[in-house]
């Protein structure tokens, strides 16, 4: 049985998540020992290990870097399509734009490896070019839109 299906309605409800600024739906969607890898250093964490730890960075780094922008819309650009293993994957963008600073368009692979209709591995990852322009957009942008990624676990 494909775990595309249950990928997209985590998809979905990671969105209202973000509208709702409630976590706790994604719950039904990860094992309670979860593992995250986050790709990109410099959005202050590289890995979340368990659930509780990664519902929480979720909040921070919405609340920390994309609601600093005005508006944040995704992009599909490949996928989602999955391996023999199960693994789940796609390739897309997230176009963020704010008055004053150029839009900045952040492309990623995420993939997500399940146990039954839970998600265990979550991973996104980056180019380097991505990670080097991402970079370059916070240390020229980031004080400006008040982006700070030093998060108090």
């Amino acid at each position: 049985m494909s775990n595309i299906p249950r990928f997209i309605e985590y998809a979905g409800a990671f969105e209202k998540a973000v509208e709702s600024d409630d976590w706790s739906i994604l719950e039904p969607f990860f094992s309670e020992d979860a593992v995250y890898e986050v790709g990109l250093a410099l959005l202050g964490k590289e890995r979340c290990d368990g659930r509780a730890e990664l519902l929480t960075w979720f909040k921070q780094i919405l609340d920390g870097f994309d609601r600093r922008f005005e508006s944040r819309t995704l992009r599909l650009i490949e996928g989602p399509r999955e391996s023999e293993d199960g693994v789940v994957s796609i390739r897309g963008a997230a176009v963020y734009t704010a008055p004053g600073v150029p839009e900045f368009v952040l492309e990623l692979e995420e993939r997500a490896r399940f146990d039954g209709d839970r998600i265990v591995h979550l991973e996104d990852r980056f180019s380097e070019e991505m990670k080097q322009e991402s970079e370059a957009f916070l240390a020229e942008y980031g004080e400006k839109l008040g982006i700070d990624l030093s998060f108090d676990d």
